[in-house]
Formats: C-alpha cells, structure tokens, sequence
C-alpha cells in the first residue's frame, strides 16, 4: 500500500521533490497558500530566467554558507543534471557571457513552470491551493487555514523565507514553528542592498553607475562581479554573495566594513610598476592606462589625502583594497532572499527535523546563504531531488 506525503509550500525544493518521488511508493499531495504553483520561481524570471549557473560543480559549492552543509544535495544533482533534467521536460538551455544558465530564448518563466506542473501531474501529484499552514493540532496533524486538517505519513515543509511577500513567501509560519519547539532563527534580508553614507556631491554624480569587475571582500570571503551605486548605497552581485557575513557584523557591531579590489586581475606590484612607469599625472593614469571608472576615481579622491594620493604605495593599496563602511541593510520584502529560518541545527542530515518524525525541512526555509546568479534556485532543486532520494530508498513499514 502506497504512503502518503504531503509536501507543504508549492516552490522551487516543492516542485523538484514531488518530481523525483517514486509515484509507485507514494501518494503526492502538494499544498499551495496560493491560487498557482511556483509565485517566486516566476518573480525570479522577471529580467531574465537564471536557472542555475555553469560553474564547475567543485567552486560551485564554495559559493554556499555554511560550508558543506548543501555538498551531498549538489553531487546527488548539480548544475549539469538539472539542465539534463529540463531538456527531458523539453526545456533547452545555453549558458550566457557570465556563465550564468538561462532557457533559450523564446522560452518564458511561465513555459518552465508549465512543463514541470505536467510532468507533476503525469505522475499523479495532487494539488491543493488556497491552502495556508497555520499550525499542527494536538494529535500532530496539519492543520490548514486554521481549521481544515490533514494527517499523512510523510509531510515535508517547503514554505520559503521571508521575502517578496506577494509571492506567498513571507514567512509567517516561523511562529509556529517555534511554538512547536523546533528551532528558529529570525529572518535577515539576504542578496540585498546595503546602506552606505555617500557624500551628497558624489550620490548627485554617480547614482545608478556600475562599479565593473570587481571584487569585494569581508573576513575571508571574497565575491567577484559587478555592484551599483545607489542612493540607499551598494547592491549587486559583487555583494550579494557576502551577505551571511555583512549581516553578523551589522548585528554585532552595528555596521561592516567591506574592501573592495577595484583591479583583481592585477597583483599589486602589477599595478605599482604601471603608475610608476607612466609619464601622463596621476589621475589621467588611473583614467587611461589603469582604466578606473570616474567613480571609482571619486571614491579614492573623497578618501585619500593629497599626500597619500601620490604616494604611489599607498595609492595602489588603497585600488586593491579600498574600505566601505555598510551601516545597515535593506528592508527584508526588498531582499531577492533571505537568511535564517529553521535553524541547521533542528535537522538532521536528511533534512529531517529531529523533535518531529517523519516530517521535514527543504529549501529557503532552512537557514543558509547564496548569492544570486543561479545558486539559490540549483540548491533547492538539489534538496529536493535529496530528500527524494532518501525516502525512495526508506523501509516503508
């Protein structure tokens, strides 16, 4: 006799666990809060669909925080594997300039989401929408809407963080979590702006310019790409990707200092030997044969003093390691994700919560970090894909 999961929350980890579920096993019913499938995966193609990313599946994995914890999912279905998987659904896929992994063109967001609910129903997954989890009843059932119940013999939570609330993904359900004596931590935005006190003359200037190919650094992390000047401050993928340590010091210390390498394919000695070997003055050197951006060459002319300007160590130092101060974050419904969530530590290694047998944890929920270009949506896919591994080969009593 087939078991019965319920697998709560209708997004990226939900959709890629009832995929990959042994349909002669288990009956496979999906939850959703609301009318559609999939209200963040869609949000998530505004701009361009980035499906995951083409990096090697080694790197691939240093990109996620903490450590490890995420290494088992990725080599059980990594990058190749998920656009494998796709081109079977007819999705076919090409990786752009930035090594990022998009459908091809002509394809949508919608088309994506459409050929995955097909697949869902030709394997026999249910659906149920309109459906809010609002806590457990005292004999353990679901509880729904705040009265409809549900008992099965699997349930899996995939309810998403706490961000981009009109997609469902507010994060509401964390009270009842904590309730129930699972741990929690709370939510902090997550791939989000960062507050920066720019001078006014220099906002005025610069605000909505690029800082290209850079890198930017806080502890031992270090995030290569591209950020954006704003009037808030900085946001972008150069950043993005630093967020579990930015937002530990803005709760510690009450701000982060960040340091940004505006040169990182040159080495230091690289960069002193060519201002030291031109002949035109210092700024139409970084201008010209350094390559500097007007703001970049604004931000070090605010910074430095005349003297440490020309000093030509003291210059370079500063191009290869120049300090931000971040005094806060953006709003969380503002963040493309957020952290915090079930703490890593109410889970076990199969993503099972251990107050709570046979019910699980998958996807945004769970307290872990990536930055965009394709990461976060690959390790919910890759939970999922997991999580359905390990209860296939469960000994169903």
């Amino acid at each position: 006799m087939k078991k019965t999961i319920s697998i709560v929350g209708g997004g990226t980890a939900a959709l890629f666990l009832a995929a990959f579920l042994n349909p002669e096993r288990y009956e496979v019913t999906i939850f959703e809060r609301k009318s559609a499938l999939g209200r963040k995966f869609l949000v998530a193609g505004d701009g361009g669909f980035n499906l995951t990313h083409s990096e090697k599946p080694s790197t691939f994995k240093l990109q996620y925080t903490p450590e490890k914890f995420l290494d088992r999912a990725l080599d059980r279905f990594n990058n190749e594997h998920l656009r494998a998987w796709l081109l079977e659904l007819g999705i076919p896929t090409f990786v752009g300039s930035s090594g990022r992994v998009f459908p091809e063109k002509g394809i949508k967001p919608i088309d994506v989401l459409k050929r995955i609910e097909t697949h869902l129903k030709k394997k026999g997954v249910k659906f149920e929408f309109n459906k809010t989890f609002t806590s457990w009843d005292k004999d353990g059932r679901l509880k729904f809407n705040a009265k409809e119940m549900v008992k099965s013999d699997y349930t899996v939570f995939a309810l998403g963080g706490s961000s981009w609330k009109v997609t469902g993904s507010d994060g509401s359900w964390i009270k009842a979590f904590a309730k129930k004596g699972i741990e929690t931590i709370p939510f902090k935005a997550a791939n989000c702006a960062y507050h920066i006190k720019w001078p006014e003359k220099f906002i005025q200037k610069h605000e909505g310019k690029p800082l290209k190919n850079i890198a930017i650094s806080i502890k031992h992390k270090i995030q290569k790409g591209e950020a954006v000047i704003t009037k808030l401050g900085l946001e972008g993928n150069a950043i993005y990707g630093l967020s579990s340590f930015i937002q530990d010091d803005l709760s510690t210390d009450g701000k982060a200092t960040v340091y940004v390498d505006f040169k990182p394919t040159y080495p230091i000695e690289t960069l002193i030997s060519k201002i030291r070997s031109s002949t035109s003055n210092t700024t139409v050197t970084l201008k010209e044969k350094i390559k500097l951006s007007a703001a970049q060459l604004d931000l070090i002319k605010m910074t430095l003093s005349k003297e440490e300007y020309l000093k030509i160590e003291t210059l370079a130092k500063f191009i290869k390691n120049f300090p931000l101060d971040l005094l806060g974050s953006a709003p969380i419904d503002e963040a493309i994700s957020t952290s915090g969530g079930v703490s890593l530590d109410a889970i076990d290694s199969t993503f099972e919560i251990k107050a709570l047998e046979n019910q699980f944890c998958i996807g945004e929920m769970l307290d872990w970090n990536a930055p965009t270009g394709g990461y976060l949506i690959q390790a919910c896919a890759s939970m999922g894909v997991e999580l359905a591994h390990q209860l296939n080969k469960r000994k169903n009593q």
